[in-house]
């Protein structure tokens, strides 16, 4: 079957190696099919493909962290204590105040748990407004050029949103007791004093690493749908990706 070329803004969003692979590999390769003027509709199609795609798992991003035990139930993500502060958590333990640094990690990442759904916001947004020179970057990209694209995109915003909701998750899991607990034991401990504590200021600690964790499974999410086409979950991805 005769090859047609696409029109210079179409090939430049398509251009790929043949060995790029899976989900976004096959939106990478040349478009065939038997009319010219159908260049246009399929640069719409894969651009709505795209964004659905990255709607899809940015979603499933989200919920993944936001369920209970979705970071602290999760090695690749969970927040610990900065290291600093576990020179700290390592000597109560040693003294018999495990318990304390447990209930500690954990009401951190309760508190990333409860501030994670107001992702969801930003990211329908980041893709909403995603321009057809951020598609081409994005299916031009690496594996993780998506995860890279949102968090440019929209950390700095997602700070600023997860910041208060950390802090009053943070009140309501009891992050401020279980810390105030564990530097008063500490504090007890015969010349700990002498070490001192690092200054800490958790509420903005927990947000980060939240939106680390979060990037983290979005870029898992980009990955897992680049390689596994069982990922095509819908009528508008198994059409693009049918006539690819």
């Amino acid at each position: 079957m005769k090859r047609f070329a696409c029109a210079a803004c179409v090939a430049a969003l398509l251009a790929s190696t043949a060995a790029d692979a899976g989900f976004f590999g096959d939106l990478s390769r040349k478009v065939t099919g038997p009319l010219k003027k159908q260049a246009t509709l399929d640069e719409n199609i894969i651009a709505k493909g795209l964004k659905e795609a990255l709607a899809i798992g940015t979603e499933r991003a989200v919920k993944e962290v936001a369920k209970q035990d979705g970071y602290f139930g999760d090695a690749l993500i969970k927040i610990l204590l900065p290291p600093k502060m576990q020179q700290a958590a390592d000597l109560l333990a040693k003294v018999g105040y495990q318990q304390q640094v447990d209930d500690l990690v954990l009401s951190m990442n309760r508190a990333a748990e409860k501030a994670a759904p107001k992702a969801a916001k930003y990211f329908g947004d980041a893709i909403r407004h995603m321009s057809v020179e951020d598609a081409k970057g994005i299916l031009r990209g690496g594996d993780t050029a998506a995860s890279q694209f949102f968090e440019k995109k929209t950390r700095s915003q997602l700070f600023e949103e997860f910041r208060p909701t950390v802090a009053e998750s943070m009140k309501q899991v009891g992050v401020a007791r279980a810390y105030q607990e564990m530097i008063g034991r500490y504090e007890n401990i015969p010349f700990a004093s002498l070490v001192g504590l690092p200054s800490l200021d958790l509420d903005t600690y927990v947000t980060n690493k939240a939106l680390d964790g979060l990037f983290i499974k979005v870029s898992e999410e980009e990955k897992r749908i680049r390689k596994n086409p069982a990922a095509r979950t819908t009528d508008l991805l198994r059409k693009v990706f049918g006539r690819l």
